[in-house]
C-alpha cells in the first residue's frame, strides 16, 4: 500500500516543498506540495526525479575501505577504526594544517552538512579548507564582507514587489536562482512583467531567461564589471543618484564617483560590445523605476573581475536608493539566524589573514582557492597536505586542471576519507568512503538557503522513510559525528556527545546565567541531537516563541512575512556604516581600468559555461531522467564562427586552453553571440574506477581541463571559469 510524505527538496537552492509517494521503503513519485507556504506547488524536473535519485542502484550501501590498493566493502566499525588510527597520528606528527578538508556543493543541501563541518574543522585545527565557493560565489561573500562587514549579509532582489530587475550572469529559468532562494523564479519573472515591470538581462547567450526579457544585452564575457561601472558613471554624470533613506548610513559615495569617472559608456562599449547609448538607457531606466534591483550570479562571479562586479551590483542598488527597500534588494532574516544586533560598529571583515603555502594565495572567509589544492598536496616541504577529507565534493571535475589534481590524489596523499554516496572521479582515490543514506531517509532543514530566501519562512521535514536498523546504513548526522570523534581522539564515544558539546558551547556564549542555561537546555525537544540543536537555534533566533515543536506542527511551513528593511541590524563594519569604497576594492580597480585599453585580436573566441534545468554540477548526471534530451555536453558556437572555422553541426571539435585540450561535439546555434562558445560545467565522467553507470554512458567532457588554475580573481581566489580565451578546430 502506498502512502505520501512531505519532503523539502534538497536538489537545488529553490528548496521547494515536495509530496512524495512511497511504497514500502521506495519513493515511487514526487509532486509539488500545493500547500507549501514558500513554493506553493512549484516543481522542476530535478524535484520530479527525486525518486530516481533516491533509489539509484549505483549509490553505495555501506562503507568501502582500501586494502592492498583495492576498495572493498567493510563494516562501519572497521571504517571508523581505520580513520581513528590514521588521521590523529598524522595531525600529531605534522600538525592540523596537514589535513585538508574539501566541502562540495551538495554539502549545503543537508542538515549534516550544515551542522558538523564547522565542528570537524575546529577539532582538526586546520586552515587547509577548500570549498565549492571558490569555483562559484565567493566574490559575493567578499564584496558583502567589505561593504557590510559580514560575508553572509547578502541582499537579495525583492522579486515579488520590484518594478525593474536587472540580471547579469544568471539564467534562473534553468537554475531556479542561486544566492537568491526563490521557488518558481520563472513564475516570479513572468509576474513582474504582468504587473508592468521591466526585465533586463545581460548575458552573452540568448538563454530562456533572456528570451523572456524586455531587453537582452549580449555582452562580451568578462566585461560585466566594466558595464556596471559605466552604469554608475552615468548615474553620477546625469545627476540621477538618489540615496534615499539610507543616505546617513553610507560612506564613500564621493570616492565611488571619482573611481568610476573613467568608465564612460563610450570607453566601456569597446570592451563590452554593448553600445554606449544602450548603457545610458539602462542606467536611466534603472534610476527612473519606482523600485529596482540589480542581481548577478555565476556568470558575473567566475570571471577575472568577479569581486568588482559583485561590489558594483550593490553599489548600483545603493546609488538608486534601492538597497534595503521593499521592491529593491533586502536582507532575509532566517529563523535560525542570530537575534538582530543593536546598530553600531562591528568587527569588520578582513581578507588575507593567512596565505596558502605554495602559491601564496590569501584566504577569503577562512577558505583557500580550490584551484590551489593540487599544488598543496603535490609540492614537497613543511606544511604539505598529507591527508584529505572530502565531503560531498568532486573537485577532480569542479576544479581547474582536474588531471593534475587526479595525479595528486593518487600519488601525493598518505590518507584520504570521502563522505559521498558515490564512487566518483574524486572518491575513487579514498582509503575510506562513508556513504550517507538516500535523502528520503534524512530529516531536512535549510540552514544556509533560508538566509538567502526572497520571503521569510521556516519549514522542517522529518525523514520520509525511517532508517531501518537492519539496513546497514547510518544516519548522515551520525556519520559526521562519528567522523569528528574519530579524528579528534574520541573514537568510540557516543555520537550524541558531539551534539551535547555544541549545545553547551552555544549556551555558554549566550551570557545566560548557569541556571537559566540549564533550564533552557532541559526544555529542548527533538528525538535526536541534530533536532535538539535546531530547537536551540530556533529558540535563540530572531522570532520570539519559535520552537522545533511549533515548526514540526506546521508540516507545510510557517510564513514569517515578506522581507523587511533592516540594514542597521546587518551592518558589522568597523565604522557601523556601509563602506561603499573599501580599500581592497580601491586597490583592485586599476586592473579593470587597464582592461579598458586592451585591444583584442579579431576572431578570438571566449568560452562561457551554461546551466541546465535537469542538472546541478556533476552530482545529478547518474539519474536517467536528468541525463537525457537536451541536457547534453556540447560546444555551442555561432553559425558565423562555425563557417569561418570549418565546423559542421554535430562534428567533433578540439578546444584548447591554457590547461590543455578537450573534445566535444559541436552544436551550431545563434543562441550564442559571435566570438563566444559555450561548454557546460560538471561533465567528464570517463575516468576508470568509478561506479556511476548512467553518467559513464554519456560522459561528456570536463571543461575545467582547459584551465591550468593560474587565472583567479585576486580578491576572492575564485577560479576564472568564464570569459577566458580558447582556440578550436575540427577534429581531423
Amino acid at each position: 500500500m502506498s502512502r505520501t510524505a512531505l519532503r523539502i527538496c534538497p536538489l537545488c537552492e529553490a528548496t521547494c516543498g515536495l509530496t512524495l509517494t512511497i511504497e514500502g521503503t521506495r519513493v515511487t513519485g514526487a509532486r509539488g506540495d500545493a500547500e507549501d507556504v514558500f513554493s506553493r506547488g512549484f516543481i522542476c524536473p530535478k524535484g520530479a526525479a527525486f525518486g530516481e535519485l533516491d533509489g539509484d542502484p549505483d549509490r553505495l550501501t555501506g562503507p568501502l575501505v582500501r586494502t592492498n590498493g583495492e576498495l572493498r566493502e567493510a563494516s562501519w566499525g572497521e571504517a571508523f577504526d581505520l580513520i581513528a588510527a590514521r588521521v590523529p597520528a598524522l595531525v600529531e606528527r605534522y600538525g592540523g594544517n596537514a589535513v585538508g578538508v574539501v566541502l562540495g556543493n551538495p554539502n549545503v543541501h543537508t542538515m549534516a552538512g550544515a551542522l558538523y563541518p564547522p565542528v570537524l574543522l575546529s577539532t582538526l585545527k586546520t586552515r587547509s579548507l577548500f570549498t565549492a565557493s571558490t569555483v562559484d560565489q565567493m566574490p559575493k561573500h567578499v564584496s558583502s564582507g567589505l561593504l557590510f562587514g559580514d560575508p553572509f549579509a547578502i541582499p537579495v532582489p525583492d522579486l515579488d514587489r520590484t518594478d525593474h530587475l536587472l540580471l547579469l550572469g544568471a539564467n534562473p529559468l534553468d537554475s531556479n536562482g542561486s544566492l537568491c532562494t526563490a521557488p518558481d523564479f520563472p513564475g516570479k519573472l513572468k509576474a513582474l512583467k504582468a504587473r508592468g515591470g521591466t526585465l533586463t538581462v545581460v548575458d552573452p547567450r540568448r538563454t530562456r531567461t533572456a528570451k523572456l526579457a524586455d531587453r537582452h544585452l549580449a555582452i562580451r564575457p568578462g566585461a560585466d564589471a566594466a558595464f556596471l561601472a559605466a552604469l554608475a558613471h552615468v548615474l553620477f554624470e546625469e545627476k540621477l543618484v538618489d540615496l534615499g533613506e539610507q543616505a546617513q548610513q553610507l560612506e564613500g559615495v564621493d570616492e565611488v564617483a571619482v573611481a568610476v569617472a573613467e568608465f564612460t559608456p563610450e570607453a566601456v562599449a569597446a570592451m563590452s560590445d554593448v553600445p554606449a547609448e544602450e548603457i545610458r538607457q539602462v542606467a536611466r531606466e534603472l534610476a527612473a523605476a519606482p523600485t529596482a534591483a540589480v542581481y548577478g550570479r555565476v556568470g558575473s562571479s567566475t570571471v577575472e573581475f568577479g569581486t568588482l562586479a559583485n561590489w558594483l551590483v550593490d553599489v548600483l542598488n545603493v546609488l538608486t536608493g534601492n538597497l534595503d527597500r521593499p521592491g529593491g534588494a533586502l536582507f532575509p532574516l532566517s529563523a535560525t539566524a542570530q537575534k538582530p544586533r543593536t546598530p553600531g560598529p562591528g568587527r569588520g571583515f578582513d581578507l588575507g589573514r593567512w596565505r596558502s603555502r605554495v602559491g601564496g594565495h590569501p584566504e577569503a572567509k577562512g577558505e583557500l582557492p580550490l584551484a590551489a589544492l593540487a599544488e598543496e598536496i603535490a609540492t614537497p616541504g613543511d606544511g604539505r597536505i598529507r591527508a584529505l577529507i572530502t565531503i560531498a565534493a568532486n573537485p577532480v571535475l569542479s576544479a581547474p586542471d582536474g588531471d593534475r589534481l587526479d595525479r595528486a590524489l593518487a600519488d601525493g596523499l598518505d590518507f584520504m576519507v570521502a563522505v559521498d554516496p558515490y564512487l566518483n572521479e574524486t572518491s575513487r582515490h579514498a582509503d575510506v568512503i562513508l556513504p550517507p543514506p538516500p535523502p528520503s531517509r534524512s530529516a531536512h532543514f535549510d540552514f544556509a538557503f533560508n538566509g538567502f530566501a526572497v520571503h521569510d519562512q521556516v519549514r522542517y521535514t522529518p525523514a520520509a522513510v525511517p532508517l531501518a536498523p537492519d539496513s546497514g546504513l547510518l544516519d548522515e548526522c551520525e556519520i559526521h559525528a562519528r567522523l569528528v570523534l574519530a579524528v579528534g581522539g574520541m573514537h568510540g564515544a557516543d555520537p550524541a556527545a558531539v551534539d551535547d558539546l555544541v549545545i553547551d558551547r552555544t549556551l555558554a556564549k549566550t551570557g545566560l546565567a548557569e541556571e537559566q542555561a540549564a533550564r533552557l537546555k532541559a526544555e529542548l525537544t527533538g528525538s535526536t541531537g541534530p533536532e535538539r540543536r535546531l530547537d536551540l537555534m530556533l529558540r535563540l533566533g530572531p522570532y520570539e516563541g519559535l520552537t522545533l515543536d511549533k515548526v514540526a506542527a506546521a508540516p507545510h511551513g510557517i510564513d514569517l512575512g515578506p522581507l523587511k528593511p533592516r540594514l542597521g541590524q546587518v551592518l558589522k563594519t568597523r565604522s557601523g556604516r556601509v563602506e561603499l569604497f573599501p580599500a581592497p576594492i580601491a586597490a583592485d580597480l586599476p586592473r579593470l581600468r587597464e582592461a579598458l585599453g586592451k585591444r583584442r585580436e579579431e576572431g578570438t573566441l571566449v568560452l562561457v559555461g551554461r546551466r541546465h534545468l535537469r542538472s546541478n554540477n556533476s552530482w545529478m548526471h547518474n539519474v536517467p531522467a536528468l541525463n537525457r534530451g537536451s541536457n547534453r555536453c556540447t560546444l555551442q558556437l555561432h553559425p558565423l564562427d562555425a563557417q569561418r572555422l570549418g565546423v559542421t553541426d554535430g562534428a567533433t571539435v578540439r578546444i584548447r586552453g591554457a590547461g590543455g585540450e578537450v573534445e566535444a561535439p559541436a552544436e551550431i546555434t545563434d543562441a550564442v553571440r559571435t566570438g563566444v562558445v559555450s561548454l557546460p560545467h560538471g561533465w567528464g565522467h570517463d575516468r576508470p574506477g568509478t561506479r556511476m553507470s548512467v553518467a559513464a554512458s554519456r560522459p561528456g567532457t570536463n571543461v575545467n581541463q582547459l584551465l591550468d588554475g593560474s587565472l583567479l580573481d585576486p580578491l576572492s581566489g575564485t577560479s576564472v571559469l568564464n570569459g577566458f580565451e580558447v582556440t578550436l578546430a575540427p577534429k581531423n
